[in-house]
This record gives C-alpha cells, structure tokens and sequence, in this order.
C-alpha cells in the first residue's frame, strides 16, 4: 500500500517567516488560503502560476482548516509584524 507524503512544513519548522509553506516552495499556507478562499483565485491557477501540483494547494487548504490555532497565532504575529513595520516607517500610503 502505497502512503502519502505531505508537503507542508509547520511553521516550528519553517524558516520561511515562521510560517507554514509548501516544501520546496516559498508560498506560504496562508498565502494559498488568501489567494484561493480570500480573492477567489482558482485553485488550478495558483497551481500554474507557482508551478505547483494541484495537490499541493489543496493540501494547503486543507491544512489551514485543520490548524486553526496555529493559523490564528501567525495572523496575529503578522499582524504584529505589519503594526511594527508601520510604526518605524516614514513612508505613508497614498490616499484612496
């Protein structure tokens, strides 16, 4: 019987922002999830355009919805991240 090898790596083991990736990629779980779920990016695109198997996005998506807490402690430390970064900087964003 053949056994399934996942992709992903956690974010305990990820030197990609902590954050959880595809292996051998640098596209993040949470960057899967905001592209496909968030923006309404077709799977098979994000796929194509990252060169990526189709199972690894939803490997991706699957593992986001089954990491929740892990999920929400990376938004919040990118959230943090972002409030800092804004803080130190003297770059304003142009008005909308």
């Amino acid at each position: 019987m053949a056994t399934q090898q996942y992709r992903i790596v956690s974010a305990e083991e990820s030197e990609i922002h902590d954050e959880p990736h595809i292996e051998g990629s640098r596209i993040t779980v949470r960057d899967v999830h905001a592209r496909v779920e968030q923006r309404g990016l077709a799977p098979e695109r994000v796929a194509e355009r990252y060169n990526l198997d189709i199972a690894d996005i939803y490997e991706a998506l699957a593992y986001y919805h089954s990491n929740p807490e892990e999920m929400r402690r990376v938004k919040e430390r990118h959230e943090r991240a972002v409030a800092e970064a804004k803080k130190r900087s003297s770059l304003t964003p142009p008005e909308k």
